[in-house]
């Protein structure tokens, strides 16, 4: 199996910094998007110091030793910002959701803190593999509020997991199967408070990685997009794609206007 891979992130239409971090490392099977809070130097500094860790990874023969890693990774981002929240004020600690995707051979695993998602799309079906760690989804899993109701709810940009904030971080991690022509979705909550589930399937029929990025991401745009934006799509490819398996592109659009899309 080879992999190919697209990313794009985006300041967003009301936002003028933006606090989110990604790390795309296809040479060795793991992607990452960190979504970061607090304002400026703390939560672009807690994402950033999630994916700077990871960018630093060797490749591994084994996949539990890199799964192992990548969570010794985010455990050590969580320390390193604990330690120096001390630095801020109450109103700016550094912290930063985060979501991972590992990927050797045909093993893999999500690992996962806060609101960021990973959706998967096989055998034309999108199935979200995360689980919100949100005060909304506590309230939906309590069937106090329906799900359709969460991305109005007044406190849904409330998170109640995240890197950075106390020590010990709670991770969750699930393991999956991985087959050909598997199409990932990591993404921020930028992009999925402004599409739909059924919206992103629609999107990811297409087979072309990076138009799914930039059809992903001008949707949010045209509605408005009051957060950051940052998504990676990955897709499993055919033994007779190996060839362009990695050669999809990474666009950073930090003006916050559709010009780029024309």
């Amino acid at each position: 199996m080879a992999f190919s891979s697209s990313v794009a992130t985006h300041v967003g239409m009301v936002r003028k910094l933006n606090e989110d971090a990604f790390s795309d490392r296809t040479d060795i099977g793991v992607w990452a998007v960190a979504d970061g809070m607090g304002g400026h130097e703390a939560g672009e500094v807690a994402s950033q110091t999630i994916t700077d860790l990871i960018d630093n990874l060797p490749a591994y023969e084994n996949f539990e030793d890199m799964l192992e890693s990548v969570q010794q990774c985010v455990h050590e981002a969580n320390r390193q910002l604990v330690e120096q929240s001390q630095a801020y004020d109450t109103q700016r600690v550094p912290g930063s959701t985060v979501v991972v995707l590992i990927v050797k051979g045909e093993q893999g695993a999500v690992v996962w803190a806060g609101d960021s998602r990973i959706y998967r799309r096989r055998d034309q079906h999108l199935q979200q593999l995360t689980h919100d760690h949100s005060h909304v989804q506590d309230l939906v899993d309590q069937h106090i509020i329906k799900a359709e109701e969460a991305e109005s709810h007044p406190m849904a940009n409330v998170i109640t997991r995240a890197v950075g904030i106390s020590e010990p971080l709670e991770l969750d991690c699930k393991l999956l199967d991985v087959r050909l022509d598997d199409q990932f979705l990591l993404c921020t909550d930028g992009l999925s408070r402004m599409a739909s589930s059924e919206e992103i399937e629609a999107m990811m029929t297409n087979k072309d990685s990076h138009e799914v990025t930039q059809s992903l991401l001008h949707t949010a745009l045209v509605r408005g997009a009051p957060d950051n934006v940052t998504l990676i799509c990955v897709k499993n490819c055919p033994d007779e794609d190996q060839a362009e398996a990695g050669d999809e592109s990474t666009v950073v659009l930090e003006s916050a206007t559709l010009d780029d899309f024309e």
